[in-house]
């Protein structure tokens, strides 16, 4: 993108809306996002720091006046310029507070909405980190009521607890900082900064809670956190113009501050992710703005289990469209009628691929419900292939056999072989048909049965010559019967044998089937398993930092009331890794599969229906 543009906008309604133009940028992008917002009260230089991430003076547009120039939330998407095969988004969000809108709904939906679809959430404020500054951050204590996690049931204390696990990470930045980084004459970080303004204070009257509230929220709620502060970076008289100044009139302290919190940023920021630890990209979280707008639209609190679960239909349909269309295109060149060795494998090669396709894009697979659908829908097609396979070669081989045997026909018609000696004429010439049949090459699948059909077909006709040779004795016209009688059976035997190899062939088709999709749901599920094992085992390293720092404060009641959320997360974790719930795991996904209908049903079913004939012209064209 040469520039941002609006993603989250206000309709002449008033009401948020989502730009589709937006939309059609983030479905373009198929890599893993990282995605970066910014929030604070207006004119308080958040875009700044947007440009500079994107490595631009100018993009995000920073206004030189008291009036608020972000409106809505405003994307730019950018290569990650620390991780290759990765999109950074930002965001960057309309200031907060701004006295002509009048309305505070459309701040607290606003910053909502920057919490729900980053992985990295700055919080930009000026001067100090204060009580004024606590105050204006009234958002946060507001989340859990604009936010759900689950979508049945949980208290309050439950949806706490579980907010650390999918927030994102947090980063506040003072601008204009003037102080000197010391506490009680000792110098200190902009960590330890951060963690002094944050700290408790002891008692339960309302005015302790009120000043606990905005800070217990940030502890609970995002699971890292970090500071940096920002010197004034110009005059104030050059304040409006810091897009056009050069870089050498901006202050060296400024430039480094800024330098070190992109860098931050760049090294630090993980990809975004939701509920279960899915990596999200630009096609899902197009999906996840879609549904969170959508829900606040309709006077709903944007919840993340309906989010992730309308995410996943839509994500996984079209996988299931991809897959099928994948393997569709791979099948789609073989030239019929070809042998059922070939058509099996180029199976073999497309129904992987076309599974690899589906696992990529697919996540949140219901009782592999999708795939079943994908299961069924390859079996489907090649079913058919095989089916109209079949017809193109029973139509190869009779058109051959019509042609091979004209000569005969005309020399019957002609009463050639009614005369004496000529039983043993139409023996000859009904050999050297079969001779020369069986020497052409492609003719399929139904070569045998058809020469079957073909002989069993000229059985009378053979007869009725054999009978009015006067030439052979009776004893000879019995030999000759029965010869024709063991030929006969000799081809039915052949043809028998042709069914029987490819009946084999089919079920080989199908086991090899079986074991693909489950060796292939298997490595989804241990990866899907393994990021949700990485999502608690984060929220668990949170929460034990901050049981640790609430004992050292002194605040014991605090941080035994921690152990229960603690005690449940190791659970899950351990859970998780356990063998033998794997291995039951994996034997119900197998049993699952096995439910799909065989190739081997689909074929019997287009046979049943009569449609085991191709349209002429199709067949024309395949041949």
């Amino acid at each position: 993108m040469e520039e941002p543009v609006c993603l989250v906008g206000n309709g002449a309604d008033g009401e948020l809306e989502v730009n589709p133009a937006a939309l059609d940028i983030l479905r373009g992008v198929a890599q893993p996002v990282v995605v970066v917002a910014i929030v604070g009260l207006y004119r308080t230089g958040k875009s700044y720091l947007m440009n500079s991430l994107a490595g631009k003076k100018k993009g995000f547009s920073l206004g030189s006046t008291v009036q608020s120039h972000t409106k809505g939330i405003w994307m730019w998407c950018l290569p990650h310029p620390r991780r290759a095969g990765h999109t950074l988004v930002l965001l960057d969000t309309e200031g907060l507070g701004d006295v002509e809108k009048g309305d505070t709904k459309n701040d607290v939906w606003i910053f909502a909405l920057a919490v729900l679809l980053s992985s990295t959430l700055a919080y930009n404020s000026k001067g100090t980190i204060d009580q004024y500054a606590m105050e204006q951050l009234h958002f946060v204590s507001e989340l859990t009521e604009h936010i759900k996690v689950k979508a049945q049931g949980g208290d309050d204390l439950e949806e706490d607890t579980e907010f650390v696990r999918f927030f994102p990470s947090f980063i506040w930045a003072v601008r204009d900082f003037t102080l000197e980084l010391r506490i009680e004459g000792q110098l200190v970080t902009e960590d330890e900064y951060l963690e002094h303004a944050l700290a408790l204070k002891k008692g339960n009257n309302k005015k302790v809670m009120d000043y606990n509230l905005p800070r217990q929220c940030i502890r609970n709620f995002f699971p890292t956190r970090k500071c940096f502060v920002f010197v004034q970076p110009a005059s104030r008289q050059e304040m409006g113009q810091l897009d056009s100044l050069p870089t050498s009139a901006l202050d060296p302290q400024f430039l480094d501050q800024t330098r070190r919190f992109c860098d931050y940023v760049f090294q630090c920021s993980h990809v975004k992710t939701v509920k279960g630890g899915i990596l999200v990209n630009g096609q899902r979280f197009s999906s996840l703005v879609q549904s969170y707008v959508g829900t606040i639209r309709s006077g709903q609190v944007p919840c993340l289990d309906n989010a992730v679960t309308a995410m996943a239909a839509i994500e996984n349909e079209a996988a299931l469209r991809e897959a099928l269309a994948h393997y569709a295109a791979g099948m789609g060149g073989l030239r019929l009628p070809a042998e059922l060795g070939e058509l099996s494998a180029v199976h073999g090669r497309c129904e992987p691929d076309a599974l690899r396709l589906f696992m990529q894009r697919s996540f949140k697979d219901e009782e592999q419900g999708f795939q079943k659908q994908l299961v069924a829908g390859i079996t489907e097609r090649y079913a058919n292939l095989l089916a109209e396979n079949e017809a193109v070669s029973e139509q190869t081989c009779r058109a051959l056999l019509e042609e091979l045997s004209a000569a005969m026909q005309q020399k019957l018609s002609a009463g050639l072989y009614s005369q004496p000696g000529g039983y043993q004429a139409y023996d000859r010439d009904q050999n050297r048909v079969v001779e020369d049949y069986r020497a052409k090459a492609n003719k399929g699948v139904k070569a045998e049965e058809t020469l079957e059909q073909f002989l069993a077909s000229k059985k009378a006709e053979a007869e009725a010559v054999l009978k009015a040779d006067n030439l052979l004795t009776e004893a000879e016209k019995h030999v000759a019967e029965e010869k024709q009688k063991a030929e006969l059976l000799e081809q039915q035997r052949k043809a028998a044998e042709e069914k029987r190899l490819q009946t084999e062939q089919l079920m080989k088709d199908q086991e090899r089937s079986h074991q693909e999709n489950v060796k292939q749901l298997e490595a989804k599920v241990a990866e899907e398993l393994a990021g949700a094992r990485q999502e608690a085992e984060r929220a668990l390293e949170s929460k034990l930092k901050e049981q640790e720092a609430m004992l050292q404060k002194g605040f014991a009641e605090k941080a035994r009331l921690m152990e229960d959320e603690i005690s449940g997360l190791k659970r899950e974790i351990s859970s998780a890794s356990k063998t033998d719930f794997l291995s039951g795991l994996f034997s119900t996904i197998k049993e699952g599969l096995r439910t799909v209908a065989s190739v081997s049903d689909f074929l019997t079913s287009r046979r049943q229906q009569g449609k085991g004939t191709s349209n002429p012209s199709k067949t024309q064209r395949r041949k």
